[in-house]
């Protein structure tokens, strides 16, 4: 008998999804998160799939098209998801949350996140950490490492922001990746 824990782990171990909730389609936010949805699947071998960009759901993220609940079940059954927002206001966009204000509780247990933000300014490079995260882990997400913040003048050379950040988190989100997900006995 094949258990949701088994088709998990059979079909999503190895899966990382990249989401943006950036509303203007193929924006800067989503190449970033891209990009280091790349290089973190490199680090840790997980194969990235096709991006999920809330900008082209947008219309549809508060009726909940087939289209956008096939959107959270990517989501929801990745093992590994990075989701980039720009900062609007000192918190990441309304399309971001009502997408995530889809989801039930705990529908991302064990599902490792990775918070991306881009912002104008330094001063609001927390708005991942006192905004976002409390609502991923909400939703029952490991959230072991420290958004990936930068700056719209730091976008042109993000190269190695994104190297000192692996650097210091690579391992972190490893072992949270290999980590036994607990309902697997």
């Amino acid at each position: 008998m094949t258990t949701h824990t088994d088709e998990y782990t059979n079909a999503h171990a190895d899966a990382l999804v990249v989401v943006s909730g950036n509303p203007r389609s193929g924006s800067r936010t989503l190449g970033l998160a891209e990009e280091v949805g790349r290089r973190i699947a490199v680090e840790l071998g997980l194969t990235a799939t096709d991006p999920v960009d809330l900008a082209l759901l947008a219309p549809e993220v508060l009726t909940g098209s087939t289209a956008v609940a096939a959107a959270r079940d990517r989501v929801a059954t990745a093992r590994v998801v990075v989701v980039a927002t720009p900062v609007y206001k000192a918190s990441y966009t309304g399309l971001l949350k009502a997408f995530l204000d889809g989801y039930g509780p705990d529908a991302l247990a064990d599902v490792v996140v990775v918070p991306v933000v881009v912002s104008a300014s330094p001063a609001h490079a927390l708005a991942g950490e006192v905004h976002l995260r409390p609502v991923l882990v909400e939703l029952g997400a490991v959230v072991p490492a420290r958004t990936f913040a930068v700056t719209e003048g730091q976008l042109a050379d993000v190269g190695p922001l994104l190297d000192a950040w692996l650097e210091r988190w690579a391992a972190t989100l490893g072992r949270a990746v290999l980590a036994p997900l607990p309902h697997s006995g």
